[in-house]
């Protein structure tokens, strides 16, 4: 059994600042800067080794989120959410070998520049109603696939929550269960798929002691920031992402 590192020391030089950056993410502190974590591991390795690498590293910053947010999450919200991604999960098991991940990338980056868009040139007033309950479903199965093949999933689920306007909190708690959910469905299929193999695992290992940093650090950060700040930096991540994704996708 191979239990060699990742040998290319170029790829802890992106790894570090791509753990730490997920983090902050994971606490719903820059959301939307999460996604690019994958993209900029991938670098150095292929998309699949870098969604492998960091699958473990989700489930640790999951743990440490969830220990300071269950009790301010959207129970209803999760309910439509959370059978949705799990549909994406399979989905994505089923097309993993079908659709390249530079595909998904650029499909996800357009929709994410799209709705940002669709957001800037048609801003919603102050009274519109809330997007509706099958979009968020349509969505959130769009969510869990895009996580599955590039632990990209915040841009789809972003489309339909952030209009929710929900507090900082609970916004950034809500996403945290949805998040746990998807990433703990993605063991066995990763699995099955090959990607879960010794050298990736021990990568992992080194780079676990980051994985909570960042989250700490982020819970800290939301329960202090205005909620006009905390959904400019929401929407500038989903910016970032769409644009990256997108690069990444027709390039």
């Amino acid at each position: 059994m191979n239990l060699s590192l990742v040998p290319d020391p170029s790829f802890y030089l992106v790894a570090v600042p791509a753990v730490l950056l997920m983090g902050l993410a994971k606490s719903g502190f820059l959301g939307g800067f999460g996604s690019l974590a994958v993209p900029v591991m991938a670098l150095t390795v292929p998309v699949p080794q870098a969604a492998a690498i960091m699958l473990p590293l989700l489930l640790v910053m999951d743990a440490a989120g969830l220990q300071q947010l269950w009790r301010e999450r959207d129970r209803e919200l999760l309910r439509l959410l959370l059978p949705a991604g799990l549909i994406g999960t399979a989905v994505g098991t089923l097309l993993f070998g079908v659709l390249s991940a530079k595909t998904v990338a650029a499909i996800v980056g357009a929709l994410t520049l799209l709705f940002l868009a669709q957001r800037l040139v048609f801003p919603p007033r102050a009274d519109a109603p809330p997007p509706s309950k099958r979009l968020g479903f349509v969505l959130g199965i769009a969510s869990g696939f895009t996580s599955f093949v590039a632990h990209a999933g915040s841009p789809p689920i972003s489309a339909y929550v952030l209009p929710l306007r929900l507090p900082p909190i609970r916004f950034t708690a809500t996403m945290a269960v949805f998040f746990a959910a998807v990433n703990l469905s993605k063991w066995v299929p990763y699995a099955w798929l090959g990607l879960i193999d010794a050298r990736n695992m021990s990568t992992s290992l080194v780079l676990l002691p980051l994985a909570p940093v960042g989250v700490w650090l982020g819970v800290w950060l939301t329960r202090r920031i205005a909620s006009t700040w905390f959904y400019r930096l929401a929407y500038s991540g989903m910016f970032l992402t769409g644009a990256k994704l997108l690069w990444d996708g027709i390039r």
